[in-house]
């Protein structure tokens, strides 16, 4: 089982969070990318840019923020958050 969590952040608070299930067979690479884009569409976002920063912390990390530049459309928060909690069973 591969879950996610996607936090929306202003001042350093939480507003809105979802954890994210994904169970297909696809690479890791597939499964963070649905289970992004699932978790904005329930967070009623609009799905962000990966730019170099973001790939280069998730690789490290298994999180990364997307700040306000990583959106076309103006937003009402600092920063989203997403982090891996478990993968294939392992809890990161």
């Amino acid at each position: 089982m591969f879950r996610l969590r996607a936090r929306v952040c202003k001042n350093n608070h939480c507003l809105r969070e979802t954890v994210v299930e994904e169970g297909s067979g696809d690479t890791r690479t597939h499964k963070v990318l649905h289970a992004l884009n699932q978790a904005v569409m329930e967070l009623d976002l609009a799905e962000p840019i990966w730019l170099e920063k973001n790939i280069r912390d998730f690789q490290r990390r298994a999180r990364c923020r997307f700040d306000r530049d990583s959106f076309v459309e103006e937003v009402d928060f600092d920063y989203l958050e997403i982090a891996v909690l478990e993968e294939d069973g392992d809890f990161v």
